[in-house]
């Protein structure tokens, strides 16, 4: 693992104990489900959801899957999606890279990222896509809505098996302001944080 991944993660597992109560409830139940699919069918899958799939479905995505892969929970498959598809925002990708994450970035307008947490890691790949987009599951998974907007416009999903709402903030409202770097840093720890919080439970 990258050296300063290493550390944020430390930091992100130091953490915990600020998650509010009613959140690691939520938490606690994903994870529930998370080790039953695991003891019954040997595997998982998990959508995370949000309107353009742009920022904090991905930063779900991604340390959901980097959680799963350090705790060493074996056939975790982490997935995210939007109602719409736009671009996987370059604030959030930034962010990313200062968690201590390498990224391949192959340009176009809705770039196929490459992220890693180790060189020796297969990548995780990000791209913007609706939720029941080809690469995503279309049956047997649990749809984690990130944001209050696709929680209300969704209020079916077709193929769960399980839904649960773990909303955050959207960061998008500093962008163009002098927080914008601080908003971004700050949204993506709370989500790493809470993402690794959950999988240790599992």
């Amino acid at each position: 693992m990258y050296k300063n991944l290493e550390t944020t993660i430390e930091e992100l597992q130091r953490g915990f104990n600020e998650i509010p109560s009613d959140r690691k409830k939520k938490l606690s139940e994903i994870a529930r489900f998370i080790r039953e699919e695991l003891k019954e069918f040997g595997t998982v899958k998990l959508n995370f959801i949000c309107t353009h799939n742009s920022r904090r479905s991905h930063l779900a995505q991604i340390w959901a899957q980097t959680a799963a892969e350090i705790y060493g929970i074996k056939n975790v498959h982490i997935y995210s999606g939007g109602t719409e598809a736009t671009a996987f925002n370059p604030q959030a990708v930034d962010a990313i890279e200062r968690a201590g994450f390498k990224v391949e970035n192959p340009g176009g307008k809705n770039p196929k990222y490459q992220i890693r947490y180790s060189d020796e890691a297969e990548p995780m790949i990000c791209v913007s896509k609706t939720y029941d987009a080809a690469e995503n599951p279309s049956k047997d998974f649990a749809a984690i809505m990130t944001c209050s907007d696709a929680d209300e416009n969704c209020p079916f999903v077709p193929g769960t098996k399980y839904r649960s709402s773990v909303t955050y903030r959207d960061p998008k409202e500093s962008d163009g302001t002098d927080k914008e770097k601080e908003t971004y840093d700050k949204r993506c720890r709370q989500i790493g944080t809470e993402m690794f919080y959950m999988m240790n439970l599992v």
